[in-house]
Order: structure tokens, then C-alpha cells, then sequence
């Protein structure tokens, strides 16, 4: 449950991040935030707790109840707008490369990747998102100081420094839940985001 991702707004309804499943029932439960259902009316813990699991739901089960896991959380006191630029980090490589070795193009927990630098610090090769890329352990052991051409491992894709909504789409370049769509796609983000005029 803990790959179950939840997209986090701001009170103006834009997209500032991403929580697993845990973080985000941490979030509501406290009252920081309120859970979307798919017609985005907002509950708070408790009336979010009594809505019934539907067929393909994420839930999480507790010992008396079985509860579905939000697709979308509105912060309540949050009201700054989102960084469009993104983080490098360890956590955004994964999500970029779909938590995906790029050498020998297999899916794997977090705790069994790494990340492999293209052309090693050995090489001059600089720790950047044009240079790095996720990689299972027996890859990145199997490659070691060389280059993708030198070991004869090449790349599945040539890494880039992403966009903020690229982070959020699936390996397939699309929004994992429909939900989603009308915050993380741009051109929905802007007819749902647009100021009405009188």
C-alpha cells in the first residue's frame, strides 16, 4: 500500500505534491487535509471512514474497518502556490524512471534500487538529472566504473530533468488515476484553474 500515491492540493485546488497512502491518512486524520471523492466533494476522516470500499479501490485495513485510499487530498491551511520546479532528488529519480531499472528494464521496491551515474565520477561524469538514472543493485554492480557502451548494458531511456507533471504520470507518459486529470493535465489544469469572469 505504501506505492499507492495520493495527489495533494493547496487550498486553491493546485497540485503541491504527492503523499504515499500512510502520509496521506496521517493528513486527514489530523484535519490538515480533506479527502476528494470522484465527484471532488471533500470529507474529513470521519465521513471519509464511513464511505464504502467500491470494486478497484486501494484500501487499507485497520481491525474494524476497511477504508479506501483517497485519490486526491486538499490541504486546509495551505494556500501557497507550487514550486514548478523540481527537487532533485533521490525519490524524484525513482518517480521519474518509474521506480524502473533502466538497464535491465525490471520494476522494483524502493529499498532494491539505487541510483548509477551514466558516465561515472571517474570519467567526469557529474551527479545531475541528465546523468543519473535508477537502477537495480546487480545492475549498477554489474556496470560498475564503465560506461552503458563499455559494460554492453544499454540504456532502456536517456535521462532528463523532468517537469512537475511529468513526475506524476505512469511509465506509459499518462495520469495514473482519473481523478487526477482535471489538477496534473494541463490543459484540464487550466480550464479548472482558469479565473471566471463576470
Amino acid at each position: 500500500m505504501t506505492n499507492v500515491r495520493v495527489l495533494v492540493l493547496n487550498k486553491a485546488f493546485l497540485p503541491v505534491g504527492v503523499a504515499n497512502a500512510e502520509r496521506a491518512f496521517g493528513l486527514l486524520y489530523s484535519g490538515a487535509a480533506k479527502a476528494l471523492d470522484d465527484q471532488y466533494q471533500a470529507f474529513d476522516y470521519e465521513s471519509w471512514a464511513e464511505l464504502a470500499a467500491k470494486e478497484g479501490d486501494d484500501v487499507v485495513r485497520t481491525v474494524d474497518k476497511v477504508l479506501r485510499v483517497p485519490r486526491i487530498l486538499v490541504l486546509q491551511a495551505f494556500d501557497k502556490f507550487p514550486k514548478r520546479v523540481v527537487r532533485f532528488s533521490r525519490q524524484n529519480v525513482y518517480m521519474r524512471d518509474a521506480f524502473t531499472c533502466q538497464y535491465c528494464q525490471k520494476v522494483f521496491p524502493r529499498h532494491k534500487l539505487n541510483l548509477d551515474h551514466v558516465l561515472p565520477l571517474s570519467q567526469g561524469g557529474r551527479t545531475s538529472w541528465e546523468n543519473i538514472v535508477c537502477s537495480c543493485i546487480g545492475c549498477n554492480t554489474k556496470k560498475g566504473g564503465r560506461t552503458p557502451g563499455e559494460a554492453h548494458m544499454p540504456l532502456l531511456a536517456k535521462p532528463i530533468k523532468p517537469k512537475w507533471h511529468d513526475l506524476h504520470r505512469g511509465k506509459s507518459g499518462s495520469v495514473p488515476y482519473s481523478e487526477w486529470l482535471p489538477f496534473v493535465d494541463t490543459k484540464s489544469a487550466a480550464y479548472w484553474n482558469t479565473e471566471l469572469k463576470d
